[in-house]
């Protein structure tokens, strides 16, 4: 058996240990940028959030005329949402919300749909270093966090909820996800 020495990269995640710090970083920042180029995001302008909080996705944005229809069969939307859903996995939990909004519109995305994906490309555009850290200069409790919103979804009118947990400082653990029932009260989408 032959030492080569601290991994570098496990599962398509790069690994960065700070041993003078006794952290270890996990970070997509390889892949970000190969999706980044391979949507011809490379040279987008960098945001610094997600997604825009004033607007609001459904289906109403499908494609009506047949331009829009020709246009939004030559995106690659499925792709593209299939692509930040890999780089949201194991280390990003900043994406879960907005990714799981967007893939909400598969079927037939419109280009109000294809425009919230692109903002997102721009947002990693901004952020291809984050990723989740552990380390030992917290104390090991395991905390909880969970919200929802009332009725998000314009179509359905069903709720978003989501959770993370920590062990210490480091996120172990998150999603956000469409309820399953129609909440008729933000007591009960809680």
């Amino acid at each position: 058996m032959k030492d080569l020495g601290a991994a570098k990269k496990i599962l398509g995640m790069e690994i960065y240990m700070v041993r003078s710090k006794k952290k270890l970083f996990l970070s997509r920042k390889s892949y970000i940028q190969k999706i980044l180029s391979r949507f011809d995001m490379s040279s987008a302008k960098p945001l610094n959030t997600p997604s825009a909080s004033n607007v609001h996705l459904s289906s109403a944005y499908a494609p009506q005329s047949e331009a829009e229809k020709e246009y939004m069969s030559r995106v690659p939307y499925a792709s593209a949402v299939g692509n930040l859903v890999y780089a949201m996995v194991c280390t990003r939990p900043d994406l879960a919300h907005v990714v799981t909004v967007v893939s909400r519109f598969m079927i037939q995305p419109g280009k109000e749909h294809w425009q919230a994906v692109k903002r997102i490309f721009q947002y990693l555009k901004g952020t291809p270093d984050m990723g989740i850290s552990f380390g030992s200069d917290t104390e090991c409790l395991v905390s909880g966090y969970s919200d929802s919103d009332y009725a998000g979804d314009f179509d359905t009118r069903r709720s978003m909820s989501g959770y993370v947990f920590t062990l210490g400082s480091s996120v172990v653990s998150w999603k956000a996800t469409l309820q399953s029932a129609v909440t008729l009260s933000t007591t009960e989408a809680e």
